[in-house]
């Protein structure tokens, strides 16, 4: 990891660069690295719905597991949401999206965009949790990138298993995942289908499941 000098310029709205005027860098593609929170989230809520002005759950961490149209304004404009981020118990690290089709670059850009935003988080004393958002193979070369080995990282299965092909692709970047980085604990938000999983829960590693939001509303309507 290297340090970086300070690249506030008059480009500084275009790229948010105040983002990462204090990180380190990691990997040929210099993502900015971060520090994994300790603690264990309990409760997690979506940004959407944390960012409304009659939420009182400031008891659960904050997710990104939502359309990026979602928490887009929180790059747009970061500096609005920080107060507000820092009631919350921690966030784990927004979800850009990262498609197969999408021309790599995107791809790249948007694990850049995760990245920079959770670095000011951490610069603003807010726990962290990595999320982690990968694609095909290509994209190993730098999703795991300036993320701590043998901690907490957090992974979401909605809308990434829905055929045989995604759930093949879901497969071997989680096993990528801890082959890259032995986390010692995963938090999943969404459907966590035992052939998945069940392998790696058998090998010691800890789990913490969270429904996504559509499938708590469904339960509900069901009971």
């Amino acid at each position: 990891m290297k340090r970086r000098v300070n690249m506030r310029t008059t480009t500084d709205c275009v790229f948010r660069s105040f983002l990462v005027e204090h990180s380190n860098y990691s990997g040929w593609l210099e993502l900015p690295a971060i520090k994994t929170s300790d603690l264990l989230p309990h409760k997690v809520i979506t940004f959407s719905k944390a960012m409304r002005k009659n939420c009182s759950d400031f008891d659960s961490w904050v997710v990104f597991y939502e359309a990026d149209k979602c928490f887009e304004r929180l790059w747009n404009n970061p500096k609005q949401y920080i107060s507000k981020l820092k009631r919350f118990q921690g966030v784990i690290t927004p979800d850009f999206s990262i498609y197969r089709n999408m021309p790599l670059v995107m791809q790249m850009w948007n694990a850049y965009r995760s990245r920079a935003l959770a670095a000011w988080m951490q610069d603003n004393d807010i726990q962290l949790i990595p999320n982690v958002r990968f694609g095909d193979e290509r994209t190993y070369m730098f999703c795991f990138e300036g993320i701590e080995k043998k901690k907490t990282v957090a992974v979401g299965t909605y809308g990434c298993i829905q055929n045989h092909i995604d759930r093949e692709y879901f497969r071997k970047g989680l096993a990528e995942l801890i082959k890259r980085l032995t986390p010692n604990t995963i938090i999943v938000y969404g459907c966590a289908p035992e052939d998945i999983f069940s392998e790696w829960m058998h090998q010691g590693i800890h789990f913490i499941f969270f429904d996504c939001e559509h499938l708590s509303v469904r339960k509900q309507v069901l009971a």
